[in-house]
């Protein structure tokens, strides 16, 4: 029983994320200025709008394989580089945090990506179904 809901959280978290990425990349690029910066992330400008764009896409892609079943392990793929980007863009770089609120903010976006990592791992456990 937990596994399943740690598998739900965790398409949920990552079907979030990659639909919040999705709208951030096409206001960015359908904007004239294109003027995106995320100091946690390497990129800036229309960089940046394409990397999210790409994430989430592969994110939306990665979600629908391992819910139908096939190439699960591309989503615990896609989980594990969510929460490694959080967690070094946000901890690990040179990101300084702007007060106890958005310190507060990363911690729990950076936990829930560490959370969904063990719903991505359970649906590997998963038994495939059996077709009649």
């Amino acid at each position: 029983m937990i596994g399943v809901l740690l598998r739900i959280y965790s398409y949920l978290y990552h079907l979030g994320l990659a639909l919040f990425l999705l709208g951030v990349s096409l206001v960015a690029i359908l904007s004239p200025s294109g003027a995106l910066n995320l100091e946690m992330l390497p990129w800036k400008g229309k960089q940046l709008a394409c990397w999210l764009l790409g994430a989430a896409l592969a994110g939306l892609l990665s979600i629908l394989l391992a819910w139908m079943g096939k190439l699960r392990f591309f989503f615990t793929l896609y989980a594990l580089a969510v929460f490694g980007m959080m967690f070094r863009g946000y901890f690990l770089g040179g990101y300084s945090f702007s007060g106890k609120d958005e310190f507060q903010m990363a911690i729990l976006l950076t936990a829930g990506a560490l959370i969904a990592i063990f719903g991505a791992f359970s649906q590997l456990l998963k038994k495939p179904r059996k077709r009649r």
